[in-house]
């Protein structure tokens, strides 16, 4: 039986190995150590924090807020420049809040409290397809001897012994 688990272990790690992507995720936390609230006068609003940084389909937004005094709505580019919440794609009213970037293009987010996002609580970001590890170059200048590239993943195999016995005969 624990040789039968140990076979079981090793074909699920196989697996997990073969599925993992190559494309690494990045979490961004919008304001960094500020957080998603109401920019203080005086201090770098959320155009400049995005600036720095790059989005791509997989990476996620950690949104830090108190529940109560802040929300998130993801709105059309109309309703961001005009800071209306009222009609938003997606809202979420409980803080923190984890956003999986899932589409390529400019994603727009506000706070729908009173004045807080005329009074700069707002995020615009454009979302870019996610890119995968450049191939590595040729180290020889003989095409002839050009060996073939590594695979990026490697090719497990598990081989699971049958649990069915025949009859000797």
């Amino acid at each position: 039986m624990a040789k039968r688990l140990d076979i079981v272990f090793l074909a699920v790690i196989a697996v997990a190995a073969f599925l993992q992507s190559s494309v690494a995720q990045t979490s961004h936390t919008v304001g960094d150590a500020l957080g998603w609230t109401i920019p203080p006068p005086g201090t770098t609003d959320y155009s400049n924090w995005a600036a720095g940084k790059t989005f791509s389909v997989g990476d996620f937004l950690v949104f830090n807020y108190t529940t109560g005094a802040h929300d998130v709505a993801r709105v059309t580019k109309a309703n961001f420049d005009a800071c209306n919440g009222s009609s938003p794609i997606s809202l979420k009213t409980r803080g923190p809040t984890n956003k999986t970037l899932s589409t390529v293009g400019e994603h727009y987010y506000i706070c729908t409290f009173s004045t807080h996002c005329s009074s700069g609580q707002k995020l615009a970001i454009n979302v870019s397809a996610a890119t995968s590890p450049a191939p590595q170059p040729s180290t020889t200048s003989h095409p002839s001897t050009i060996a073939s590239p590594p695979s990026e993943r490697p090719i497990l195999f598990c081989v699971i012994p049958s649990t069915t016995q025949f009859p000797e005969f």
